[in-house]
């Protein structure tokens, strides 16, 4: 397998605030590859340790234990894609990475046109950023990741506090990145939203990867067993839409 990421028994801990400084372990041995240009969704419930995976993916953080290697450098969309938008419109804040990386002055203005192009923002580039919806901000996000030439995208939570037709944005989105060959990386609890559109499926509990394999296996699963409700949950009356 031709890998862009790749994971070997990687731990990481945390000194905790109690007066002895006991650590406490966030990830346990964990080891899997992602394979380039596929999609891979990871699952788990607050607290498995989604959150500190993704870290360590981009670089944010350093492995306690174990061995890490990604193939190039990924770009973040944070759960809250607001938050990592800089510029006052599309096109500005697009640019602002380009510059960074100081990319030839006379190729950022077309750089910048394809990336807001290829998430279709071209049209909305000098609208102002504050106003765009939560599935547009999530696009310029990953437009401003594509403009400094990343090849591994990871979400972290790309469905929070989005409408149906966000949703429904987001997932075009990610289709047309895996089309284009990009390593996609969802971080989320909310797989009845996005599992169709994966190769590859982890789940995490606790710290510890206890499912990696193909989404089509694991709904076959008791994934209640890890604190996740299986997606292929069926709602046939009004009384089936309470979660119990």
């Amino acid at each position: 397998m031709n890998s862009a990421v790749k994971i070997e028994h990687v731990s990481k801990s945390f000194s905790s605030a109690s007066p002895d400084g006991k650590k406490t372990a966030a990830l346990s041995d964990v080891s899997f590859s992602v394979e380039k240009g596929s999609v891979t969704v990871v699952g788990g419930a607050n607290g498995s340790g989604k959150s500190v995976l993704m870290m360590l993916i981009s670089g944010l953080l350093k492995p306690s234990q174990g061995k890490l290697t990604v193939s190039s450098k990924p770009g973040l969309v944070f759960q809250d894609a607001s938050t990592q938008i800089l510029g006052d419109t599309p096109r500005e804040d697009v640019s602002i990475g380009p510059k960074n990386l100081k990319m030839a002055r006379k190729d950022i203005p077309s750089i910048t046109e394809n990336a807001l192009k290829s998430v279709n923002l071209l049209e909305k580039a000098d609208f102002p950023a504050e106003f765009l919806s939560g599935g547009e901000k999530r696009r310029l996000a990953v437009a401003s990741i594509l403009a400094m030439e990343r090849d591994i995208i990871i979400f972290d939570e790309p469905y929070a506090n989005l409408d149906y037709p966000g949703v429904v944005d987001v997932n075009r989105l990610i289709s047309s990145l895996h089309e284009e060959g990009k390593t996609v990386i969802l971080l989320t609890h909310e797989l009845e939203k996005c599992l169709g559109l994966a190769d590859h499926f982890l789940i995490l509990q606790k710290g510890k990867l206890v499912f990696d394999g193909r989404p089509e296996e694991a709904v076959k699963l008791p994934l209640e067993q890890w604190s996740i409700r299986n997606p292929l949950a069926q709602y046939i009356s009004v009384k089936d839409l309470i979660w119990r």
